[in-house]
């Protein structure tokens, strides 16, 4: 039988990665069948199209996951999917807290044939057999031999094999950059982020947060050795295929269990498996030296922070009293004395906030070293405490409001503040954070820093700047290149004068007591293009894109540069 595993997008909001689900549920496919993979914010397909794509390939079963941001757009595709006559499976967070809605128990349409509860590493292998024989029954969900629910044992954990998968579709180099990138000879024609999962749960229980609704509040941890083999898998793809690949820690706290985390870091090293990588860890585990120390060895470049407030009274109001305030600013510090900056998540909404909040927040962070800064409002996602606390208070203005998905607006009342107001502190911070200048900031404070790496921090704000600022196209892309010339133009400058020494720097291991470590790995994103490269670009004598010299480039990227209003090209 064949299988279509797919994940869809909300049409608005776009995902920088793909998603670990549809990778592990392959793995654990039983033999015999043919699984297809389509990431619908990487591979855009109408409606129509993909019912027409699983027709013409004689699909037996489509599983749909989804969390609650994209719902309403996976229950639009499971129905023209089923109205075909295609059986559906849905599966995920949003559907594990609302079963009856999927199945349509609550009054509404039914969108799937089957769900999975919980996570599914041990009802997979069922729902594939039942629904090759015809039978599948409306709710799987994992249970002990007493019939109550468990958790599956991370120990026995799948092997994905990134070595020989076709994730073409997950490259994040914009398609119209690729000849660009091949005529400069650099390895950048592909980057891809990878998922990897080392533990599951998180026992801190935020009030605003579906993980221990879903995967509890104990955690289970997979063998060091598994995640080792994995990573190094993939560095290997990277060698082969000369492209680049950064590695996302999914776990909800990388480093919930600090000596563990130290023992995991430990091996990757040892094992010479280091790629650049990025984790979501809560500020209160930052304080261990040790830690940090072997999150920069083993290739550590992003810590995600989930800071949420700079007001401790707003944290204590959502059960995040563990995150201190007062302590960001040495964390962060601490971080950046190792080459590891932060993605630092902000929630604007909150009890306590008042106007001003985004001001306010953003005097702090430009005190801190450059930071990535996200910011969003307080969402009640359904199955959190958040979500029963504020029905029970009357405070819902939307009680389904992923039926009717808007991105960055409010679904409730806030306290102090109106929802519009709440809308422009939101605004207000993402244009004052990815600016030009702000940009220009940020890269003169790592002035110091070596050319590759500074390079790499630009191209990532620049893809941070489209979570709010979408940018779709070559057109989009090459306005944002243009907004950014003076940033740009110095870049170039020093790469130039430059990078000889930087390049030596990058791969030397430095001095410093226990800190030392290479930039410059194989398959890391921070890895320095050819040498060559940065000869071969000439400076324009003006501040001016329209100045560059394009001689030599594919003939429709020259085209679509040429093509650029001359407000955009100047």
């Amino acid at each position: 039988m064949k299988v279509l595993l797919y994940n869809p997008d909300n049409g608005v909001t776009r995902n920088f990665m793909p998603h670990l689900w549809m990778f592990l549920l392959q793995a654990l496919t039983p033999p015999g069948h043919e699984v297809l993979l389509i990431d619908g914010n990487t591979k855009p397909m109408t409606d129509a199209a993909l019912v027409r794509l699983v027709l013409e390939n004689d699909i037996g079963l489509v599983g749909i996951g989804a969390m609650t941001r994209m719902i309403a757009k996976a229950y639009r595709v499971a129905d023209a999917l089923r109205a075909a006559g295609v059986p559906v499976v849905m599966g995920g967070p949003h559907v594990t807290a609302m079963p009856d809605e999927a199945l349509g128990r609550d009054g509404g349409p039914r969108h799937a044939d089957a769900v999975a509860v919980g996570e599914a590493d041990e009802t997979w292998a069922r729902i594939v057999a039942d629904a090759e024989c015809g039978e599948l029954k409306e709710v799987y969900a994992p249970l002990d031999a007493c019939g109550q629910p468990r958790k599956p044992d991370l120990q026995g954990y799948p092997q994905i094999p990134w070595e020989s998968l076709d994730i073409e579709q997950f490259n994040r180099i914009p398609g119209f950059l690729r000849p660009i990138m091949g005529h400069f000879r650099t390895q950048w024609e592909t980057f891809h982020i990878i998922p990897i999962e080392t533990g599951r749960g998180c026992p801190y229980g935020c009030e605003f947060c579906t993980v221990t609704g879903f995967f509890g509040n104990s955690i289970r941890f997979r063998s060091n050795r598994s995640v080792v083999d994995e990573m190094l898998r993939l560095k290997s793809r990277a060698r082969r295929t000369r492209g680049k690949i950064a590695v996302f820690f999914v776990d909800d706290n990388f480093a919930i269990n600090v000596k563990r985390t130290k023992a995991l870091l430990r091996d990757i090293i040892a094992a010479g498996a280091q790629l650049a990588w990025v984790a979501q860890i809560s500020a209160n585990l930052l304080r261990d030296e040790e830690l940090v120390d072997l999150i920069a060895d083993s290739g550590g470049k992003w810590i995600f922070i989930g800071m949420e407030s700079i007001d401790p009274a707003n944290l204590a109001s959502v059960n995040k009293d563990f995150s201190k305030p007062a302590e960001y600013a040495a964390v962060l510090e601490r971080l950046a004395r190792r080459n590891v900056y932060a993605i630092t998540s902000f929630i604007f909404g909150l009890d306590n906030d008042v106007p001003g909040v985004a001001e306010r927040t953003l005097d702090q962070i430009r005190d801190w070293p450059p930071v990535l800064p996200v910011f969003g409002q307080i969402t009640p996602f359904p199955g959190t405490p958040l979500y029963a606390r504020l029905a029970q208070e009357g405070r819902l203005t939307r009680p389904k409001h992923w039926l009717d998905f808007t991105p960055f607006q409010m679904a409730h009342t806030p306290l102090r503040m109106t929802i519009p107001e709440v809308q422009r502190e939101v605004t207000h911070a993402w244009r004052n954070s990815y600016s030009p200048a702000a940009t220009r900031r940020a890269l003169g404070a790592i002035r110091q820093q070596q050319v590759p790496y500074r390079i790499s921090h630009l191209i990532t704000r620049l893809f941070f700047r489209g979570i709010y600022f979408p940018q779709k196209g070559a057109g989009a892309w090459l306005k944002l290149i243009a907004q950014n010339r003076r940033a740009i133009v110095n870049l170039i400058r020093d790469a130039l004068g430059n990078w000889p020494a930087s390049a030596g720097a990058s791969t030397r291991v430095s001095d410093r007591g226990g800190h030392g470590r290479q930039d410059g790995q194989d398959g890391g994103a921070a890895s320095e293009p050819d040498s060559k490269t940065a000869a071969g670009i000439r400076l324009p004598a003006e501040k001016s894109l329209a100045n560059f010299d394009l001689k030599g480039l594919p003939a429709k990227v020259e085209r679509q540069v040429r093509t650029l209003p001359e407000s955009a090209r100047n």
